[in-house]
């Protein structure tokens, strides 16, 4: 093992940690001013963000954790790095709340966090899309969330 791929498992590590604890001021200052999120789908907080201010402010701050009713928020339920090497960390998160809107957010995401300097520089993030359009934007399909029969585990 390089040391460079210790390190960003590390940085990997604290993202993860710090989303279980709630706290959004350690997780921003993992990232770079500059850093681009890139969100599956099509839902508003979709697309390619750039910039620290705009993907903690409108993106995280009021897209998704403004979406939650604040006492149960808990992101990080469960998590797992799955690879990484002297560039990248892959990991896997559980966690959620519930929304505003009284339906539970229990989101699974996959994120792919690139990094450059000891700063998470990007960060291409997976997750279930018609979850986010039912609890985030109270936009729900005409039947509601199926069940999964099989569904993912850790």
């Amino acid at each position: 093992m390089s040391a460079l791929r210790d390190a960003n498992i590390a940085i990997g590590e604290a993202f993860y940690r710090a989303l279980e604890v709630g706290d959004f001021a350690a997780l921003a200052e993992l990232h770079s001013d500059d850093v681009v999120f890139n969100l599956v789908g099509s839902t508003p907080v979709s697309g390619r963000w750039e910039g620290k201010d705009v993907c903690f402010g409108p993106v995280v701050a009021d897209g998704v954790i403004g979406k939650l009713q604040p006492e149960t928020i808990q992101f990080s339920r469960e998590w797992r790095i799955m690879c990484a090497d002297d560039n990248r960390v892959v990991g896997l998160m559980k966690g959620g709340g519930i929304g505003t809107n009284g339906h539970e957010y229990a989101q699974t995401y996959c994120q792919i966090m690139t990094i450059r300097g000891g700063k998470i520089s990007e960060l291409h993030e997976f997750f279930d899309t018609a979850l986010v359009e039912l609890v985030l934007n109270d936009n729900p399909t005409a039947n509601g969330p199926s069940e999964v029969a099989k569904p993912f585990v850790f």
